[in-house]
C-alpha cells in the first residue's frame, strides 16, 4: 500500500504541475474562447479532486500518520474554494462584462492559492516517500501511527 501511496501521490502533483501548464494554455489561447480554459478546468474539477481521494484512501490503508492523512486531505478543500473563488472572480464583472479590479483581484488569489495546493501536495508526496523507504537493518520497529506498539 505505501509504494500505491507514493506512485498517487506523485501522480497527483504532476496533475497540479500539468493545472498551471493549462492555465497557460487558456491564458495565451487567442482568440480566447469558452474553450480556452477546458483543460484546466477538466484537470481541476475531474482528475485533481479523483486522486486526491485516491491519496486520501491509500494514505489510510497505508497506515500513515493521522497529521499525514489530514494533509492529504487538504488539496481536496483547496479545491473546492478554487472553484468557488472561479466563480466569484468569473461573475465580478462589470455592466459590459469586463473584468472589475475586485474580479481581477479574486482571480489572483485563485493563483495564490493553486501556489499553496502545489506546496501541499509536494509535502504529501515527499511524507509518502518517506513513509515508503525500508528501516535500515537492525533498526528496531517505530510506531507509523499514535498508539501503535514499538
Amino acid at each position: 500500500m505505501r509504494k500505491a501511496f507514493v506512485i498517487v501521490s506523485t501522480l497527483l502533483l504532476v496533475s497540479f504541475v500539468l493545472q498551471f501548464l493549462f492555465a497557460a494554455v487558456g491564458a495565451f489561447t487567442k482568440p480566447a474562447g469558452d474553450g480556452a480554459y477546458a483543460l484546466h478546468s477538466i484537470n481541476g474539477m475531474a482528475i485533481i479532486p479523483v486522486l486526491t481521494l485516491l491519496t486520501i484512501l491509500l494514505a489510510v490503508l497505508a497506515k500513515a500518520p493521522g497529521r499525514l492523512v489530514g494533509l492529504a486531505v487538504l488539496p481536496l478543500g483547496l479545491v473546492v474554494v478554487q472553484a468557488l473563488v472561479a466563480a466569484l472572480a468569473n461573475g465580478s464583472t462589470d455592466a459590459a462584462g469586463a473584468s472589475t479590479p475586485f474580479g481581477l483581484t479574486i482571480a489572483g488569489l485563485h493563483a495564490l492559492i493553486g501556489i499553496v495546493a502545489v506546496h501541499v501536495v509536494v509535502s504529501v508526496s515527499q511524507a509518502a516517500r518517506k513513509l515508503a523507504r525500508p528501516a535500515p537493518t537492525g533498526a528496531t520497529h517505530v510506531p507509523v501511527r499514535e498508539g501503535e506498539p514499538a
